[in-house]
């Protein structure tokens, strides 16, 4: 269970350094600057605190969800199709600037994370709330994202 969380933990933190290496100046840009952005947008320092929270429960989520899952194949490509639409809506939302499209990566995003804490919950009963953190985050962002499209 240990090696399984930091081979985890790992993952997740490469995929929101690769994920930041995309978003650049993004958030500085004079683009995102000049965006209506909604009223309850949250200051800058929750994004990489909720961010950091989320990798960890995943992690431990992962972590126990591995061994039992039915397919570990189709594990796998579920978590990595995760990985990829998380990695994904940075370059998208700010090196592009195409709110219109980071939204449908972002509405996808949560469809998944939700399919992922239905489809395993027989499985992992209560541990599933460890997915719960990210899920109500990504409702969040993509209300954020809801917000810029409709209003720019």
């Amino acid at each position: 269970m240990i090696i399984r969380t930091i081979i985890f933990l790992v993952i997740n933190f490469a995929a929101l350094a690769i994920g930041g290496l995309f978003t650049g100046a993004g958030v500085t840009s004079d683009w995102y600057l000049g965006l209506s952005k909604a009223p309850w947008t949250p200051p800058g320092w929750v994004f990489g605190t909720a961010w950091s929270i989320i990798m960890i429960c995943l992690a431990f989520y992962m972590s126990y969800l591995w061994p039992n899952a039915k397919s570990q194949k189709v594990l796998v490509t579920l978590f990595g199709v995760q990985l990829a639409l998380n990695i994904l809506w940075n370059p998208i939302f700010f090196h592009f600037q195409n709110p219109s499209l980071g939204l449908v990566n972002i509405i996808s995003l949560t469809a998944l994370v939700g399919f992922f804490f239905i489809y395993y919950y027989p499985i992992l009963r209560l541990k599933s709330l460890l997915i719960a953190p990210y899920f109500l985050w990504l409702l969040i962002a993509t209300s954020l994202n809801v917000y810029i499209v409709n209003t720019n």
